[in-house]
Order: structure tokens, then C-alpha cells, then sequence
């Protein structure tokens, strides 16, 4: 591969350390005990570092959604047919899925990615096509997608990014939608943190024992076939899924143009992992809003050193969690600028 192609590898910007130590001497000195609002008062800094002000902000929202199918779905690893994947895209455009009804609530961007599905619905008004194929090929029996297919997932996630950065989004949020896609996060993270299936393959969209007990063993059918990738790239092409790969390269994308990211549940985290380990100075600019009740995302963020905003039993998906904790951290902002502090108050500081 020429090292002038994998953009993705290209260095990540910094957050301001010196705005940041601005932010933490204004939480000290606001009328208040020092930590006393908890992870509110580090969310505020962090994103006052992030958005190279002391003063942040998170009025202007970005949430783009890929939905993308699965080869591995004939495997008989999901309690919903194919189908619904294509339905779904309608339900977006349509604003009934759970994510448009949170988009209106935030006011947020809601931008919709078509990568590929069985049951094609052909254009729709508020869904952008960028159809790579119909799905990915079953994993259990070839790799998931060729490189040119990857490439284009991962430049998906980059121009939903500039997207965003042209509406001056000052938070990023990813979400999927795919029927069969915890089967590819799972295998994907299976590989990537050298666990077993069985540690983070869960229910997804509701299955029972028994289609747990599927799914867990055509992970481990993939992931005895493709033993032999050499390098995280190839764990992604074999393994993800087209959304997946999106999701991967607007995180990476996002930190080389300084815009934070707030992510979603299991299969965002399990991007974020790949993105980490595609450019690992990506890192920085991802925060995490929730712990889903989806198997083996807990032992994601503890792999990663994660801690989420927020559990409450979510396992939904298409951003939900993440747009959940969104009033979360615009109020920590507005805290954060809207507090006096003891000189303009007139109140006596602690003094040890």
C-alpha cells in the first residue's frame, strides 16, 4: 500500500493544553467545592481543550448514520430479516426512528448514508446514496469486503466529516443501522482484542440462547478462517462491515480536523477501537456516552480505558445513546460559562 494513499494514518491535531489549563483555573475558582459537579467539571475542560476555547459550546450537533447489510446474515444470526434495513432508511427520512425523534429534540444535523442494502429502496429525500454494494460478502466464507470496498466505506465516514465541518458542527456523533452488524462488531472486536466469542457476542437485536449460540459460532468460524490476517486493516476489510469502516474513518477523520466526537454503543465502540489502531492519535478526541446492555461492550471500553456518560440499559443503536448525552454535556457547559466565580459573587473562597 503507498504510504501517500492511507490518509488515515496521517497525524491527528491536539487538543489546546494551554486553553485546557485555562478551563481547569476557571472550575477552581467558580462558586462551588473543587470537584464538586464530578465528571461534569472534566467534560467541560476536555471539550474547552478539544474546541480550543475557554469558553465551549455544543449547540451545533452533527449525527450521521450509515446503514449498511451483512453477507454474514445468512448465517441465521439475527432475530429480524435483511429487509429491515432498507425499511429503516424510509423510517429515517420519514422521522420515525428513535434517532430523527432525538435529532428534532436536539436540533441537531441529521444526515443519513445509504452503503448498501439487500432490500434496496432506491432514492429517498433526506438520504444521501453512497452504495457500495448490496452487503458484504458472508464473512464465514470470504473476507466481508475487498480494499476497494473498505476504501470507499472509510471515505464515506471522512465526507459526511467535512459535511459536518462545513455546517461549523462543534460535536460529531456516528451512528449505524444493519441487520446482522453486532455479529461483524463482535467478530471484529474479537480479533482485535484476542477474546472469545463467546465474551462479547450478545443478543443484538433480540435473539435467544439459541441464536446467541449462532452467532457465536459463526464468529468463530470467521475468525478461524481469517486467522491469518497480518495487520488490523486486514482484521477490519475481513471482518467489519461497510457502516463499520464508515464509522472508522470519521473518527480518524474528525481528529484530523478537530472536531470531538461523542460515541454511541457496541459496534461505534468497537469502530473506535479501529480507529485507534488504524491512527492511535484519534484517541483524544473521542468521548464516550454510554454503556450499552450489549454483551462485550463493557470489556471494550475498559480495553480502550473508556468512561461513558451514562448507563441505562440501551442496546438500540443508530446514535440513540449518544444523542441521549448530549443535554448531559451542554449543560457541563453551560456550568462551566454561566457560574460565577467567588470574586464577581462576593463569596469567600476556600482557602486549604
Amino acid at each position: 500500500m503507498n504510504e501517500e494513499t492511507q490518509w488515515w494514518s496521517r497525524a491527528c491535531l491536539r487538543a489546546d493544553a494551554a486553553i485546557a489549563e485555562q478551563a481547569l483555573a476557571r472550575q477552581a475558582q467558580l462558586t462551588k467545592p473543587p470537584g464538586s459537579l464530578g465528571r461534569l467539571e472534566d467534560a467541560a475542560v476536555r471539550l474547552a481543550g478539544l474546541q480550543a476555547t475557554p469558553r465551549p459550546s455544543l449547540q451545533r450537533v452533527w449525527i450521521s448514520v450509515f446503514a449498511a447489510d451483512h453477507g454474514v446474515a445468512a448465517e441465521g444470526v439475527s432475530a429480524f430479516p435483511q429487509a429491515v434495513t432498507g425499511e429503516m432508511l424510509r423510517n429515517f427520512a420519514g422521522g420515525g426512528a428513535a434517532i430523527a425523534v432525538l435529532a428534532r429534540s436536539l436540533g441537531a444535523n441529521l444526515d443519513v448514508v445509504n452503503l448498501g442494502t439487500v432490500n434496496d429502496p432506491g432514492p429517498i429525500s433526506g438520504v444521501h446514496r453512497a452504495v457500495i454494494a448490496a452487503s458484504t460478502a458472508n464473512f464465514c466464507e470470504t473476507a466481508a469486503m475487498s480494499e476497494p470496498q473498505l476504501r470507499a466505506a472509510l471515505a464515506a465516514g471522512v465526507a459526511s466529516v467535512r459535511a459536518a465541518r462545513d455546517t461549523g458542527a462543534q460535536l460529531f456523533i456516528g451512528g449505524e443501522m444493519g441487520i446482522a452488524n453486532t455479529t461483524a462488531a463482535a467478530a471484529l472486536a474479537c480479533a482485535l482484542l484476542q477474546r472469545a466469542p463467546a465474551e462479547l457476542a450478545g443478543a443484538g437485536t433480540g435473539l435467544d440462547e439459541a441464536g446467541i449460540a449462532r452467532k457465536v459460532a459463526a464468529i468463530e468460524r470467521a475468525l478461524a478462517l481469517h486467522a491469518d490476517a497480518g495487520s488490523d486493516w486486514e482484521r477490519l476489510r475481513r471482518l467489519g462491515g461497510f457502516e463499520i469502516a464508515a464509522l472508522t474513518g470519521a473518527y480518524i477523520a474528525c481528529a484530523q480536523h478537530g472536531v470531538p466526537v461523542l460515541v454511541d454503543g457496541f459496534i461505534c465502540t468497537v469502530a473506535a477501537l479501529a480507529a485507534q489502531r488504524l491512527n492511535p492519535g484519534c484517541g483524544e478526541w473521542l468521548l464516550y456516552a454510554h454503556r450499552s446492555h450489549e454483551r462485550g461492550h463493557a470489556a471494550l471500553l475498559d480495553a480502550l480505558g473508556a468512561q461513558p456518560l451514562l448507563d441505562l440499559g440501551l442496546r438500540l443503536g443508530e446514535a440513540s445513546g449518544a444523542a441521549v448525552a448530549v443535554p448531559l454535556l451542554r449543560l457541563a457547559c453551560d456550568l462551566h460559562n454561566g457560574m460565577a466565580t467567588f470574586a464577581q459573587a462576593g463569596v469567600s473562597g476556600a482557602t486549604a
